[in-house]
């Protein structure tokens, strides 16, 4: 149940940022990759809260499989899957324009939940997850 909570904790951080991190002064920086790292988190979050038998090493591995391909995606072009780009959801999804510092920041997020997830399983039982 706490994984879904960091997920669902996780998306909305990011849409907050993306919406109100400019009106805030936020340095573009700071939008831009700190919604990349928060949507590597969620990605890891999701795996984690979907398999919850596998450990958390093969999440954060397949988490940052699925983020390089969703990346590379970026990189295929048809006309209606650029039309689907330029709305806000798959903006948010998918993404518009490839770019390896996205696939480091998904990485530095993935980590970052990796080791949450780790500090709160080894926890007093607060984080538990069925044993692998």
């Amino acid at each position: 149940m706490l994984l879904l909570s960091a997920l669902v904790l996780t998306i909305a951080c990011g849409l907050v940022l993306r919406r109100f991190g400019y009106e805030a002064h936020l340095p573009f920086t700071v939008v831009k990759y700190g919604g990349s790292i928060l949507w590597g988190s969620m990605v890891y979050f999701l795996l984690a809260s979907i398999v919850v038998t596998a450990k958390p090493s093969k999440i954060a591995v397949a988490a940052v499989l699925i983020a390089i391909c969703v990346e590379v995606f970026r990189l295929v072009h048809m006309p209606w899957l650029d039309a689907f780009r330029l709305t806000t959801a798959g903006a948010l999804l998918l993404g518009r324009v490839f770019s390896l510092w996205n696939i480091l920041a998904y990485a530095a997020g993935i980590g970052a939940a990796l080791a949450l997830d780790a500090a709160l399983s080894a926890g007093k039982g607060v984080w538990q997850k069925p044993a692998a």
